[in-house]
């Protein structure tokens, strides 16, 4: 039953993996997404105007909360001791679309994949929750997975990494 799949035990049953026998190495993983907007409300945003204030801001300490709070929302993820959790955004005013990058590094038996991906998912949600106020038709998307490495499976680079930007050294 259980063959091929790690979070299932020899009955079937859900399980945490052990990842004790594993050797601690650097880990590093990057992990972007989206919000877009409306042209009048990526305005109030880009003037720090909206009702509730600095979305950004508070977005930014909104996605480094969640990178150190992983393990407490998704079930089989071990807490990990993070070294290094950020949130950075780029504004394309023009597109009326936010781009997130949250980044999270470790040194551990395990990666950090899951804390960067949280860190960009609660960020896009927390603009959400910064512009709902004059926007209720806000799309968030695009959380993805775009560097990762470190661990027993190396190097992980998504297709959308930037071309010509250079692979983070950690």
């Amino acid at each position: 039953m259980s063959e091929g799949f790690t979070h299932i035990d020899a009955e079937g049953r859900t399980r945490m993996v052990d990842v004790g026998a594993k050797s601690k190495t650097r880990r590093l993983a990057i992990a972007g997404g989206e919000v877009r907007l409306s042209p009048e409300t990526m305005h109030l945003l880009s003037d720090a105007a909206l009702p509730k204030g600095d979305a950004l801001a508070t977005a930014k300490i909104a996605g480094i909360l969640a990178a150190k709070r992983t393990a407490d929302l998704i079930p089989l993820c071990h807490p990990l001791p993070l070294a290094f959790a950020d949130v950075r955004f780029t504004v394309d005013a023009a597109a009326c679309i936010v781009r997130i990058e949250a980044e999270a590094s470790t040194t551990a038996e395990t990666g950090v994949e899951m804390e960067a991906l949280t860190a960009a998912s609660v960020a896009a949600l927390t603009i959400y929750d910064m512009c709902k106020a004059v926007q209720k038709d806000i799309v968030l998307g695009e959380i993805k997975l775009l560097f990762k490495s470190g661990g027993k499976s190396g190097t992980y680079v998504s297709p959308d990494w930037p071309a010509g930007r250079p692979y983070p050294v950690d």
